[in-house]
């Protein structure tokens, strides 16, 4: 049965901008405005986090939009601290929206005596009294059974599908669905089975964390126009290696589609100066000034895949029905036509 109240949006200070378009889109789509919860989420002299909502909110349907991105302990206890606000202001359901989930690679024990962060990080969700967490690609999905509470996962993959198919318009015979490591097939598989092209992978070898001793391509991309899928994009020293691997195998071109553009440290320097033509990310992390100047990184929406997500969770109907790229074309009437 569809909610009475209208849904209520709050934002952290970690992505205020997507938190405005994500407003804006539902203000579209309920055919009235809606805006983000008056509130303050500041911090004091000695950087503990205080937050007030100004607007009352009992008995609301609540949404939370605060990626636990860089500085992620700070964007983490933002959202726990809110979430325990609208909690003790009697809010009658948190839904915590979370573009990106920090923590999320450190999903398993990959060594003796390390943790598991991701558990950790998903008990203290739990416990601030969140309800349902809505998220995009994590890093991996068996995180939601981390989880004692309802997750919906969203994917990048129909939103890729659609921005391919729109800018490699005529040229789709021509390319190749890259994974820049063996761990990535499944996602890169689900893109290149959406435009039916054909899957490559670049096998690499570490000597240690953070380094690439060497990388070896499976399959034969010579002639093709190669499109690197994957989920993160850290310091895009993988990224870029694997593209200058590619372009020695033959390929005419790389382009790379990664869902979260963390680029820390020398990530924008490495994709300006590297071979590939383009690095296609969302806006699930705040682009920094950096990131927005680079002329080889475009930046895909993602408000109107969360705003009709959040409607659907308030309407209590599907959100796995946005998993489908036919789905998404009217969502993104005006920035993608399908002829």
């Amino acid at each position: 049965m569809a909610a009475m109240t209208e849904p209520k949006l709050i934002s952290g200070n970690a992505n205020r901008s997507l938190a405005n378009s994500i407003a804006r889109r539902m203000s579209m789509h309920r055919g009235v405005q809606v805006g983000l919860v008056d509130a303050r989420v500041e911090r004091f002299n000695d950087q503990e986090i205080f937050v007030e909502v100004y607007e009352n909110v009992r008995g609301e349907d609540m949404y939370i939009i605060q990626p636990t991105s860089n500085p992620a302990n700070d964007n983490l206890m933002e959202l726990l601290i809110i979430a325990d606000a609208l909690r003790r202001s009697s809010a009658d359901r948190i839904t915590a929206v979370i573009p990106y989930f920090g923590y999320a690679r450190q999903d398993r024990r990959a060594k003796a005596r390390t943790p598991i962060s991701a558990k950790l990080v998903s008990n203290l969700i739990t416990e601030a009294g969140i309800d349902r967490v809505l998220t995009l690609d994590l890093h991996a999905v068996q995180i939601q059974g981390f989880f004692d509470i309802p997750v919906d996962n969203l994917y990048a993959s129909p939103l890729f599908s659609l921005d391919i198919e729109h800018h490699f318009k005529g040229q789709m015979d021509d390319l190749m669905i890259v994974s820049p490591d063996v761990g990535g097939v499944a996602r890169a598989r689900e893109i290149a089975k959406r435009i039916n092209a054909p899957l490559a992978i670049v096998d690499k070898r570490r000597e240690k964390a953070g380094e690439v001793a060497g990388m070896t391509v499976i399959g034969d991309v010579r002639g093709k126009k190669c499109i690197i899928v994957d989920d993160i994009c850290d310091t895009a020293g993988t990224l870029c290696k694997a593209a200058e691997t590619l372009m020695e195998a033959g390929a005419t071109e790389v382009h790379s589609y990664i869902t979260h553009g963390v680029l820390s440290g020398p990530a924008v320097e490495r994709v300006t100066k590297s071979v590939m033509k383009s690095l296609v990310i969302t806006d699930s992390i705040e682009p920094s000034d950096a990131v927005k100047a680079c002329p080889n990184i475009r930046i895909v929406p993602t408000a109107p895949m969360f705003a009709q997500a959040i409607l659907n969770t308030w309407h209590g109907t599907s959100v796995s029905s946005l998993f489908e790229t036919d789905t998404l074309v009217p969502i993104y009437e005006g920035i993608y036509q399908r002829s």
